[in-house]
């Protein structure tokens, strides 16, 4: 029966311990703009862009972000429903027409050395949003 009640007391300390540890902090949110800034800002340091190309970009990455956090606040309105398959269909078919129209105005900014850099740039960042899903999909 001690032992018993040893194992039993262990098990709820690890288990409290192990809730103690997890990160209970929000992430700051960051407004489009200052976003946007940042994005610019992290470019220009990765593709050396010049002054006239920053300009051009930043209406392309306000767009592109700001278009991001509409869709997931409004997803985070309706985080129980379940999505209909044309529901889904919509959401991709947007995801992608935004992909197309900024790869498409990259391309018509930056010089050939600077795309191939932000094409390489870019399919780090889906490959590390795509593990980001799978683990928060396989999560629950």
């Amino acid at each position: 029966m001690k032992n018993i009640a040893s194992i039993l007391l262990l098990v709820l300390i690890f288990n409290f311990t192990a809730q103690a540890q997890k990160k209970r902090g929000y992430k700051q949110q960051l407004t489009i703009n200052q976003q946007t800034s940042l994005k610019v800002k992290q470019m220009t340091l990765s593709l050396d862009l010049s002054d006239k190309q920053q300009q051009q970009v930043t209406p392309l990455l306000r767009a592109a972000i700001a278009f991001r956090q509409a869709t997931m606040e409004k997803r985070k309105k309706e985080k129980k429903k379940r999505l209909t398959s044309d529901e889904v269909y919509v959401i991709k078919s947007q995801l992608l027409d935004n992909q197309i129209a900024l790869k498409r105005g990259m391309k018509d900014i930056l010089n050939a050395t600077q795309f191939e850099a932000f094409k390489k740039m870019y399919k780090q960042v889906m490959k590390k949003r795509k593990l980001r899903a799978t683990k928060r999909s396989t999560k629950k």
